[in-house]
């Protein structure tokens, strides 16, 4: 019995993405392979063809890269933060049908997925919580989801592809929130600077009809700005495209390679961690 998705409502928004998982798997297996996302697009009945045209095309197939490079780099952040808190509390925010916590499993973490009940609801049909996992409803901006978290082993909290739909100080209010609240803890995300920003919310601020595109959340030098907020913060970065993984794979092109060069440079896509001082 396959799950059934309708188009233009906000379970779409989600498998799409989950889609573009299962690409990224097929485009460059040695680098990156989701089989949760390659075996629910199996088990989903929706029209896919569109977003199969779309996907082979230049420009989708370096989105896909830089899909599946992202969840690469946060995934070793939160193995390499593992390494040192092993009963840690592992938690994806805002993390639709993502299943990055699932894979980073020692054994011994305890597992938190928070998204929009919606969302949670679809995640509970698709995806239910395993043992030492929670899906929790919440909206991340109000801090009332902190107390479900136990994080008495450490907590490393990791989002993707969500602060662009912020603002700078709703960012701001939220990380000095988990500072207090998670001393130890680590919070790793992407981001981007104000060129790349408006790039990417240009489609939704127009159906949005937001004006001020500069108040969204976006950052050069991360360490220097998002340093000044607090100073319990230990904040660094690495290129996004190009800081974990030099891309020499055959799958990857060498143009690729210089897109990804100007992902990190020219847009400063990076990868942020920051550190809630404390005992680390």
């Amino acid at each position: 019995m396959k799950y059934k998705i309708e188009k233009n409502t906000v379970q779409e928004t989600l498998i799409i993405p989950l889609y573009a998982r299962k690409v990224c798997s097929e485009l460059y297996p040695n680098l990156y392979r989701d089989e949760t996302a390659v075996r629910l697009i199996d088990e989903i009945d929706y029209d896919f063809s569109e977003a199969e045209k779309k996907s082979r095309s230049l420009m989708q197939r370096f989105g896909s890269l830089e899909v599946a490079v992202r969840q690469n780099d946060l995934a070793f952040e939160v193995r390499d933060y593992l390494k040192s808190h092993p009963n840690a509390a592992v938690v994806n925010l805002g993390c639709g049908l993502d299943s990055t916590g699932r894979s980073c499993d020692n054994g011994s973490c305890k597992i938190y997925n928070l998204d929009f009940p919606d969302v949670i609801a679809l995640r509970q049909q698709l995806l239910p919580a395993g043992e030492r996992e929670q899906n929790i409803p919440c909206d991340l901006k109000d801090p009332a989801w902190f107390d479900k978290i136990d994080a008495s082993g450490g907590a490393v909290f990791f989002t993707s592809g969500v602060f662009y739909y912020f603002l700078t100080e709703q960012v701001r209010a939220l990380v000095q929130g988990m500072a207090n609240a998670f001393p130890g803890g680590v919070l790793v995300f992407d981001a981007a600077n104000r060129t790349a920003v408006k790039m990417i919310a240009k489609t939704w601020l127009r159906t949005a009809k937001i004006k001020d595109v500069g108040a969204y959340f976006a950052v050069s030098d991360a360490p220097k700005e998002i340093g000044e907020w607090d100073k319990r913060l230990q904040v660094t970065s690495r290129g996004y495209m190009l800081g974990y993984n030099d891309l020499r794979d055959p799958s990857v092109s060498g143009f690729f390679r210089f897109l990804a060069r100007v992902g990190d440079n020219g847009m400063k896509m990076q990868i942020v961690k920051i550190g809630f001082g404390g005992k680390q």
